[in-house]
């Protein structure tokens, strides 16, 4: 009996041993303040509701930091959530940079400094749509290495990497360890189950790399369902309900809640309804979720040549909360706000156990969830895409939208319903910017058949990434083709075809200096076919093949063994030779543009001789222009209209705004968006038949007072007299709100004790700072249809519905109106559910 004893205790010491061995390879520190169970991240020992959003630095400018982090706030988050983008912190080996916009350090501590924590998921593999995935493109030319594979020279750059961000944050006492804001960090990125065993042992390396480094946070690893003790397998995608970690005693997480979806040139531009928006996040604490990050909550901006893809536009708006320029997108942020609210006052009850599941019809259910204190919180669901559902819960009865999941924190009273818009919505506008005097453009006329000390010439066609390394888009190919006089032509009169095979993005073909085509491909579709007939001469004919880089792979097994440029076969069919083979002619290689080695972006070089006048206006292919311009008043976010221009680059003082490509209309469908429904990425688009992008950011900060340098590099033949500077701001704003519209003040107000009594939902209308109210436009009390920017009054209409806005909303910045029948002169329609439709005009 005594060895039984003795057994047991043994046992039991070691199961104590690995369980304190677990908080120290966990967290670092036996009284570490972060730690996790089965219900929740907890902090000091506290379960709590995370939310977050990502916002990456990278994206926006540190002028935009501090406004973009305290709207995140406001809208509710916990967290900020970002990737730490390696090739942007070591562009060539062993030389770090950390400023400007790629001042980490500076982020993380402004998130602090609003009361945030972070999330920082090093990867350092990100893929986020952006260059190469994050993976500087030296690394790819570093012998024997293979990427994200249990290959030693991969690894030995990763561990690397990652060391120095770790050891960064320690240094500046980052971690929550140290009391800093870093609550969380992620290895690897959406890994998967791949590469067989050498993708496992890669991942188990990759886990115990990680905690050996004591940051003294949890580590997660993202869409990783084998990720090894005790890194927190986490869930990414447009829902996550059906998730589970592959452990009892993890929490149930979700990295990246899609708020959207990336803009590609050639496509529509995605969105995502609010509705359904915060339909998947209460679902997904409905079954338990404890951490929910918005991907994205301020997408931005791929300035310069960061965007990924191929393809992926310069705009990374992702129809987040907050637009690309940093403002509102209402009703989205507002919807979410009130969603947050909802479910902090059921926070007790959520991280106090799972909840109780009952079945209330066929498409319908309840979420329980009691705690010792004797409360709860509820979250009746209708799963149905196309009828109102009536429940019956607690001896209650409550009528569900189609779609939606209604939030009861005390089990009894609906204060929010994910179908129920209370926020106001807003409709943009981008305005043009007077500039004094207009702009007055200067153009220079690039060479096309042009060599220097850098070109070379080789048999044979070569791989553009292997040449360039990215330091610019573009590369030229070109070659003679000799033409005898006896075989100009086809028998039948016809000109020779040229036919080019390239494995992508973008070509332009010369035959002589002139412009003879421009092929493309497409995100799904990054090669390309260019064919063609071409005038060609008796005697000696220059080819010319600029092959231009539309952003290099960002995802994809082994991505870094995809190529691009022009890699064949080349050939003239119609000669009296029959088909003629070029590819294996003599080639020579230029990389870049003469433009760009005299940088002209920055300098506008004094040293080249710039056209001037009627020239100017003509639509020359690969032509650089320039203009200066003195900076606006006022504090409105400010864009470039480059509608008028074809496929480029433009620099404002020397920074890349980003690559345009208005020429690439959008394609796909653009139909009606109904919320309800399950939600990817092909629905609710809009812009199709139009330039997927027509508007580039100009930050602020990039613009000094007077005398800012404007430079286009255009490859197709735009007309630069159509460029301008425009201003983003709200056009008007909406209230949409039912009489019996849940009411989450009210509630609050109750439970405070302040009132006794249920109050009557309010429309709130606010415009953009420095503009105010001018007019109401449309009001209707009574059943209303349309949307924001086309209501029409439905065949109930209180007639005294516009009297409340026009008394105490026009002059205002803001205003509120109780939507109730007293104050639109009575009921129009007894027995009839109404609403309140308004919008104002703000200027």
């Amino acid at each position: 009996m005594f060895m039984c004893f003795l057994k047991k205790l043994i046992m039991w010491r070691n199961v104590v041993l690995v369980m304190v061995m677990l908080s120290f390879s966990l967290i670092g520190h036996a009284s570490a303040s972060v730690s996790y169970d089965h219900n929740a991240i907890s902090i000091n020992g506290q379960r709590k509701i995370l939310l977050s959003g990502s916002i990456h630095y990278p994206r926006s400018t540190p002028q935009m930091w501090p406004d973009l982090i305290q709207k995140a706030k406001e809208g509710g988050l916990d967290v900020i959530e970002t990737y730490v983008f390696w090739n942007g912190h070591e562009p060539s080996p062993g030389k770090y940079y950390f400023k400007g916009n790629y001042d980490l350090v500076k982020f993380i501590k402004l998130v602090q400094q609003a009361g945030l924590y972070v999330h920082l998921r090093i990867g350092p593999y990100i893929c986020a749509e952006w260059k190469f995935g994050g993976f500087p493109v030296w690394l790819k030319y570093i012998p024997g290495i293979s990427f994200r594979t249990n290959n030693e020279p991969f690894k030995f750059q990763m561990q690397k990497f990652t060391t120095k961000i770790v050891n960064m944050m320690k240094a500046e006492k980052l971690y929550e360890s140290q009391g800093g804001p870093i609550i969380l960090s992620q290895i690897e990125n959406e890994y998967g189950l791949r590469d067989g065993t050498p993708g496992k042992a890669y991942t188990q390396w990759a886990a115990q790399m990680a905690i050996g480094l004591g940051t003294g946070v949890p580590w997660v690893m993202c869409k990783q369902d084998d990720a090894p003790d005790p890194i927190i397998n986490t869930c990414n995608g447009f829902y996550c309900d059906y998730f589970s970690p592959n452990k009892a005693y993890k929490p149930k997480m979700w990295t990246e809640a899609w708020t959207g979806w990336f803009t590609e040139f050639g496509g529509p531009v995605p969105h995502r309804p609010a509705e359904d928006m915060a339909f998947a996040v209460a679902r997904f604490i409905q079954n338990g979720g404890s951490f929910v990050n918005y991907y994205m909550y301020h997408g931005g901006t791929n300035f310069g040549r960061t965007a990924g893809g191929p393809f992926i536009a310069t705009s990374y708006d992702y129809d987040a909360p907050l637009d690309e320029y940093g403002l509102l997108r209402q009703p989205k942020w507002g919807h979410l706000k009130d969603l947050h609210r909802a479910i902090k006052l059921c926070e007790p009850a959520l991280v106090s156990g799972d909840p109780n599941v009952t079945r209330l019809g066929r498409y319908q259910e309840a979420h329980v969830f009691a705690y010792k204190a004797g409360g709860c919180a509820a979250f009746l669901a209708n799963y149905n895409p196309r009828s109102y559902a009536s429940v019956v819960f607690g001896n209650l009865h409550y009528n569900l939208p189609p779609w939606s999941i209604s939030i009861l924190p005390d089990c009894k009273n609906t204060v929010y319903n994910t179908a129920r818009v209370g926020s106001q919505s807003a409709q943009m506008k981008m305005t043009r910017v007077p500039i004094h005097g207009g702009l007055s453009w200067s153009a220079f006329n690039e060479e096309v058949t042009s060599t220097d000390d850098s070109s070379f010439t080789v048999t044979g066609l070569l791989e553009q990434l292997n040449i360039t390394r990215d330091l610019s888009d573009y590369l030229w190919y070109s070659t003679d083709v000799v033409i005898n006089s006896n075989e100009r032509f086809l028998r039948n009169g016809k000109s020779p075809v040229l036919t080019i095979s390239s494995a992508g993005h973008a070509l332009h073909v010369f035959v002589n200096g002139k412009l003879s085509g421009t092929a493309y491909g497409s995100l799904k579709s990054p090669k390309l076919t260019f064919t063609q007939s071409v005038n060609l001469r008796a005697g000696v004919n220059k080819i010319s093949l600029l092959s231009v880089a539309v952003g290099l792979p960002n995802v994809g097994p082994h991505f870094e063994r995809l190529n691009a440029g022009v890699l064949g076969p080349i050939t003239l069919n119609g000669l009296n030779e029959g088909r003629r083979d070029l590819k294996w002619q003599k080639w020579s290689y230029k990389v870049g543009l003469k433009g760009e080695a005299m940088r002209l972006r920055s300098s506008g070089s004094s040293s080249v001789e710039w056209l001037q006048g009627f020239s100017v206006s003509r639509k020359q292919p690969l032509t650089w222009y320039k203009t200066t311009f003195d900076a606006p008043a006022g504090v409105a976010p400010l864009a470039l209209d480059m509608g008028s221009m074809g496929k480029g680059q433009v620099w404002i003082n020397g920074q890349n705004l980003g690559r345009y490509w208005p020429a690439y209309t959008a394609s796909g469908s653009c139909e009606y968006c109904n919320y309800a429904g399950t939600y990817n990425d092909d629905k609710c688009a809009s812009n199709c038949g139009e330039a997927s992008q027509r508007w580039y950011h100009v930050p602020h900060s990039w613009l000094k007072r007077s005398g800012n340098l404007l430079v286009v590099l255009e490859e197709l033949g735009g007309n630069p007299n159509g460029i301008y500077l425009v201003r983003r701001s709200i056009d008007s704003v909406c209230a949409d709100i039912y009489e019996w519209q849940p009411n989450l003040v009210s509630y609050e107000m109750q439970a405070s004790g302040k009132i006794n009594k249920p109050l009557s939902p309010k429309a709130h209308l606010s415009c953009d700072h420095g503009q105010k109210i001018s007019s109401i436009k449309f009001a209707s009390f009574g059943t209303p249809v349309g949307s924001c920017g086309n209501y029409h009054e439905g065949n109930c209409h209180a007639h005294k519905s516009y009297d409340a806005f026009q008394k105490n909303c026009v002059g205002q910045s803001w205003c509120t109106v109780t939507v109730s029948p007293e104050i639109f002169g009575g009921d129009p329609c007894p027995n009839v559910t109404k609403k309140l439709s308004v919008e104002a005009i703000c200027t």
